[in-house]
């Protein structure tokens, strides 16, 4: 704590000697913004001075601008306009009022690396700008052979986001990339590597998303009893593959599982027909619904039906969200 010093013989009253004494704290920065002054009673103990004396110094430091009450908290340091960042008088800013106080820094960092301001301008146009041609194409990938998964992360993509979202196979998408000036590309993670190989050449930004950990499913079938009969039913034929390699790691032959691509009619009907429990994603929720409905005059017990959670993990929908300006 910075010791003051007052001259009880001084001709210089010593509310004065103190009122000096704390502003040249402040504009030394050894009291910064959001500095914490001390208490009237800690002031009245190191100087000497009434706590009345030390209440009406600081009320001067308040009507001064230096200093700002708040209460129950105490007396602080008030941070200038330009400190803040607080520099544009716009509704947004009073909305998002943080924001001032990231532009600020980011310009004086960008400011200590040598830019001018007019560079610095330009930088932030032309990324705004690549965001926003960017955002307006959102582009979905995965091989031929396993639309089920793209049209699984589309369906959740154009819920999650609100905005048109295509479906392109991995094998057309350079084609498609050539033909357009911008856009974002999402892929599972599975296939980032050959997503960002073929979008390379292109003014194309690739997101990768991560799926559905399924924990709560996988935690569900180890619980089930021997020799039921688990039926999965997916639009995407990847995931029945997975499913069926996690299941056999977790019970072996314990289980009779059959498997049922949404697409194929016939596969889903025989399954609800024999499954005691099915697996299914949201977007086929629905068929097996409609199968169940189809076949229950066949069924002496309807089968158990668990639908998974969305196969887009949260976190990924929410860098989406942030990465296309979408809050």
């Amino acid at each position: 704590m910075i010791q003051f010093q007052i001259q009880p013989d001084s001709d210089i009253p010593a509310s004065k000697q103190l009122f000096d004494q704390i502003r040249f704290a402040i504009a030394s920065r050894q009291y910064p913004p959001g500095h914490r002054l001390p208490s009237t009673r800690q002031l009245a103990t190191i100087t000497g001075l009434h706590r009345n004396t030390i209440s009406k110094v600081y009320q001067q430091l308040e009507e001064s601008g230096l200093v700002e009450s708040m209460a129950g908290s105490g007396i602080y340091v008030k941070a200038q306009k330009y400190e803040t960042g607080n520099l544009l008088d716009s509704p947004l800013f009073t909305q998002y009022p943080d924001a001032s106080s990231v532009i600020h820094k980011s310009f004086d960092e960008l400011l200590k690396q040598g830019l001018t301001l007019s560079q610095i301008k330009e930088l932030l146009l032309t990324a705004i700008d690549w965001r926003l041609r960017s955002s307006a194409q959102v582009l979905v990938t995965v091989p031929i052979q396993d639309l089920g998964a793209g049209e699984l992360i589309l369906q959740e993509l154009e819920k999650a986001l609100a905005i048109p979202v295509q479906l392109v196979p991995m094998e057309e998408l350079a084609q498609v990339l050539s033909q357009t000036n911008s856009g974002t590309v999402v892929s599972s993670r599975y296939f980032i590597a050959e997503v960002e190989s073929i979008a390379a050449p292109y003014s194309t930004r690739v997101i990768p998303v991560d799926i559905y950990d399924y924990s709560q499913e996988l935690a569900l079938i180890k619980k089930l009893p021997s020799d039921t009969r688990l039926g999965i039913v997916s639009l995407s034929p990847g995931i029945l593959t997975i499913a069926e390699i996690l299941i056999h790691s977790l019970r072996g032959d314990d289980l009779l599982l059959i498997l049922a691509q949404a697409s194929d009619r016939t596969k889903v009907l025989g399954l609800v027909r024999s499954a005691q429990t099915i697996m299914t994603d949201p977007a086929s929720y629905p068929i097996v619904k409609q199968a169940i409905i189809t076949v229950r005059d066949d069924l002496i017990r309807p089968p158990d039906i668990i639908c998974s959670e969305n196969y887009i993990g949260e976190k990924s929908i929410n860098l989406l969200k942030r990465e296309l300006g979408l809050g």
